[in-house]
């Protein structure tokens, strides 16, 4: 009755409308949010990260979602096992909604750890060339069966006036299942990296900052800004 998600690697056209749909899905979730979490950060006391965490899970539990009865596991906010139904096909998808939060300044940028992407990061860093496999599996096994990994980070970028956070915009990007890799980072002169906040010489664990004007640059969906109301948000596609 399902899609198995291992043909995806050789259908991207397929695995592209499946990531734009869930793209879709969270892209409405927090705009229709949008009100409660710019109320949420100005009244917040928190640290705005976690903040941010609270904000995208509650978004998420909001809107109606299918379930599928397995746990999922991962350095992520948001997980959901869940079935995916198109008119032509279903497939079983682990769904993972990450959360950052950051001042206005370094919006166009996202921190990411290898255990939240299942592509290769392909760069040059500090002059040398740098393949390092993403640990999460482009498909995950679970007791229901293959479900096929997709990963959108949700971005909170605000300023601070008088102690108060408030928030400017929320940037939402889908991050290209591993199956992609060709289409999105083919080698280290075609990427859509940029070198991470992390220190070596201080036993770091690596991390990396996807850039989302090179993202989107790709295809231009996988990057969504959502302004604060009463601006508008129409879908960029």
């Amino acid at each position: 009755m399902f899609l198995d998600p291992e043909t995806l690697s050789t259908d991207l056209e397929r695995l592209e409308g499946i990531e734009k749909g869930s793209m879709r899905l969270v892209a409405q979730a927090l705009y229709d949010f949008r009100e409660t979490a710019a109320e949420i950060f100005r009244r917040e006391p928190d640290l705005a990260q976690d903040i941010a965490e609270d904000i995208t899970r509650e978004a998420l539990d909001r809107i109606e979602m299918s379930r599928l009865d397995t746990r999922l596991y991962g350095k992520m906010d948001y997980k959901r096992a869940r079935y995916v139904f198109n008119r032509d096909y279903a497939v079983l998808q682990a769904l993972f909604v990450d959360s950052k939060a950051e001042k206005i300044a370094g919006q166009n940028t996202a921190t990411l750890q290898t255990s939240q992407i299942s592509m290769i990061i392909n760069q040059i860093r500090r002059g040398l060339e740098v393949n390092i496999p993403g640990k999460l599996p482009k498909i995950i096994e679970t007791d229901k069966g293959k479900c096929l990994t997709t990963t959108i980070f949700v971005k909170y970028n605000y300023d601070t006036n008088n102690n108060e956070n408030r928030l400017i915009t929320i940037k939402i990007a889908a991050l290209p299942n591993g199956f992609l890799q060709e289409r999105y980072n083919p080698n280290i002169n075609d990427t859509i990296w940029k070198a991470g906040r992390d220190a070596p010489t201080l036993g770091e664990e690596f991390r990396v900052r996807l850039a989302f004007d090179k993202l989107k640059t790709k295809t231009n969906w996988r990057i969504q800004t959502i302004p604060m109301s009463p601006h508008p948000f129409v879908w960029d596609d």
